[in-house]
């Protein structure tokens, strides 16, 4: 069976170096849609991997040796447990519809093919670092996959924002890289290994050991943890580094739904929950967890608000969703870390998919107040993504519905100042979720119509493989939360083996049962709330905006209650522009760290450095004194034959007094 599952990583990989022979010899269309079939068998064999490992048989497979240098050995290895598995699984149904989805979205670009044998390495890499068994092959797919989502978003090269959006997503990722680069360094330091089942089996043997730490005396597992979580930032898009997530929208929306959905920005999240045995014994970098991840799907929550790039919207929907899973695994509770994972995949690649469909028929409009009425127009497309939004919101019986819920009680359940903390702000967020949504719902779907005549007359449909895509992410949409449900974070489950290890001090156990059910309803009910306001809003009160019109000037401009609104619609109109500026991070970063960077860089290294010691006194002042001496030495040449023998033979006799005396 291990065989069968090594196959089926290297899969993506021979799709990668084949499509582009397929071209030559049977044509693209054959290329594309071979890749495309390919991935039914990814899913099939994925299907049989998981059900061999859920009863335990976990796979172990060695192809070789990679490295060896003393005691750094770093083997080919691969290791399918129920984690790695699940993870394969969800891989290939999201990489397998964006696939087919792609085929009719990029139908027309001339660099198609290009763009399937890229997507086919992201999927390699992302293969790569799900099923390493040791910390440098998850690090080669780490890497793998920030190069591959560099080469997508900036597929449409001649884009200036695609470039710098890739640009970006890369520099901000680097950040992030070099905290996982010191923490796997950290690692092979105390343990002598980088093998995950060496390092994994004697972590509770260094809970007590400390380092001198820029002064400070630090728990070694603490610091690792924090480096190992400081790599999560940057590529799961934590409040931060968070920047570059809605940036990357620039790239083709199958990339979008590729990267946003399963691979890059889940990277972060799988490496906490890989490395459960050593986050378990780090209590002070779990507290942070908790509080990064809560503080990550608030500020994200309400940046989207605000946003009227559909596609933008979505993404700040993955950061606040990356949130919910940064933070549950800060009270330790991995298992439903990842079950959000893979609920949250189908259902957002399912809205980044839709919304690629909406910007298709609308010949490549993005803002969302340009559109309207498209009820009528795509009602395929509009009922799967208002499938994917009631999801996304936490409606009843879907699958967001099962693992938000899910997370928030168990938040509850720990009866600390950090649960209840975490807990009333996912509850804030998933009000604002559902806030957000439906106002993307109504902008799109539901309002009046806003578009140029052309635009509607020429609006389509989806093609056979785009639905055919659609449709499948919208099954896992609905159903994937209760058939994952029991098996996955079950009570008394045993589905995950020691894949996934947690301390019995930090299990919160059955507690989460016990809450009063107006606790357990609380999110649901802030939910339906937000929905409910969200139409209310766009629909009644944009409605009223003729009649609430007021003639400030003859009537209220003079009288106390004037005042007192004029100040509120400032206040209001501040935290509007507070929050379309999405917390002015990127004016931070861009005036208080690029710009200085930059000017100190021109003032300290290139005046004074390059344009002045090391120009003045090489290129200008060394080049000056040796053409200088060059002249007055030519000028000293008479040429002369007893002249040069005389210089000759003192130089001989002063070079032999030299040596005899040195």
């Amino acid at each position: 069976m291990s065989f069968l599952l090594l196959i089926l990583v290297f899969i993506p990989l021979f799709n990668f170096i084949s499509i582009w022979i397929l071209e030559i010899l049977c044509g693209k269309r054959v290329a594309i849609w071979t890749v495309a079939h390919s991935y039914i068998i990814i899913v099939i064999l994925g299907i049989i991997g998981l059900k061999t490992v859920s009863s335990g048989a976990f796979q172990f497979f060695i192809l070789g040796t990679w490295i060896k240098c003393g005691l750094f050995v770093v083997n080919w290895g691969f290791v399918f447990d129920t984690l790695s598995v699940s993870m394969l699984l969800m891989v290939g149904i999201i990489s397998g519809a964006v696939h087919y989805y792609s085929i009719g979205y990029m139908e027309n670009d001339p660099s198609l093919i290009r763009f399937i044998a890229y997507l086919s390495l992201f999927t390699f890499f992302m293969f790569i670092l799900v099923t390493g068994d040791n910390f440098i092959l998850l690090f080669l797919g780490w890497e793998g996959i920030g190069l591959c989502s560099y080469l997508l978003i900036s597929f449409w090269n001649t884009r200036v924002q695609a470039n710098k959006s890739a640009l970006k997503a890369l520099i901000i990722n680097r950040v992030g890289d070099f905290g996982f680069l010191c923490g796997l360094i950290l690692v092979f330091y105390f343990f002598r290994s980088v093998d995950f089942s060496v390092v994994f089996a004697i972590a509770s043997f260094f809970s007590n050991s400390t380092i001198c730490f820029l002064g400070f005396e630090c728990f070694c597992l603490n610091l690792i943890c924090f480096f190992l979580f400081l790599g999560s930032v940057g590529k799961s898009a934590q409040v931060g580094l968070h920047t570059w997530l809605p940036d990357a929208m620039e790239a083709p929306t199958p990339v979008s739904a590729l990267i946003h959905a399963a691979t890059l920005v889940t990277a972060g999240v799988f490496l906490i929950i890989r490395c459960s045995p050593l986050f378990e014994f780090a209590s002070s970098v779990l507290f942070l967890i908790l509080f990064m991840g809560g503080l990550t799907a608030f500020i994200a929550a309400t940046i989207a608000l605000t946003q009227d790039d559909i596609k933008k919207v979505i993404a700040y929907s993955t950061c606040s969703q990356l949130g919910y899973m940064v933070f549950i695994c800060g009270i330790s509770s991995y298992n439903v870390s990842l079950f959000h994972l893979i609920n949250h995949a189908f259902f957002k690649a399912l809205l980044f998919l839709g919304a690629g469909s909406v910007i298709h028929s609308m010949a490549g409009e993005q803002d969302m107040r340009k559109f309207g009425s498209l009820i009528n127009l795509i009602p395929f497309t509009y009922g799967l993504m208002l499938i994917a939004f009631f999801a996304l919101s936490g409606f009843p019986f879907l699958s967001g519905f099962y693992s938000k819920d899910l997370i928030l009680e168990l938040s509850f359940s720990k009866y600390n100042m950090g649960g209840i903390f975490v807990f009333w702000l996912g509850t804030l967020t998933a009000f604002l979720t559902a806030f957000y949504s439906f106002r993307v719902v109504y902008y799109t779907f539901w309002g009046k119509i806003n578009s140029f005549k052309f635009y509607v007359q020429n609006s389509h449909e989806l093609p056979t493989s785009m639905g055919f895509a659609l449709s499948v992410l919208s099954f896992g949409s609905i159903f994937s939360g209760y058939l994952l449900k029991d098996p996955f974070v079950g009570i008394g489950s045993i589905f995950w083996g020691n894949s996934i290890f947690i301390l019995e001090n930090n299990s919160v156990g059955i507690d989460f049962e016990f809450i009063p059910l107006f606790i357990k309803n609380i999110p649901l009910l802030f939910s339906l709330v937000g929905i409910f306001l969200a139409v209310v809003w766009n629909t009644v009160l944009e409605q009223l905006k003729g009649i609430l019109k007021l003639n400030w000037k003859s009537v209220w401009f003079k009288t106390e209650t004037s005042k007192k609104l004029i100040s509120n619609s400032l206040l209001i109109i501040e935290l509007y522009r507070f929050l379309n500026h999405k917390w002015y991070f990127d004016f931070i970063y861009n005036y208080y760290l690029g710009y200085t960077m930059l000017r100190q860089g021109y003032h300290s290294f290139y005046i004074l450095i390059d344009k002045g010691l090391i120009e003045i006194i090489t290129s200008q002042g060394l080049t000056a004194v040796v053409w200088n001496l060059s002249r007055t030495l030519s000028h000293k040449q008479l040429g002369y034959i007893y002249n040069s023998a005389c210089v000759l033979v003192i130089s001989l006799m002063s070079l032999i007094i030299v040596i005899l005396v040195f």
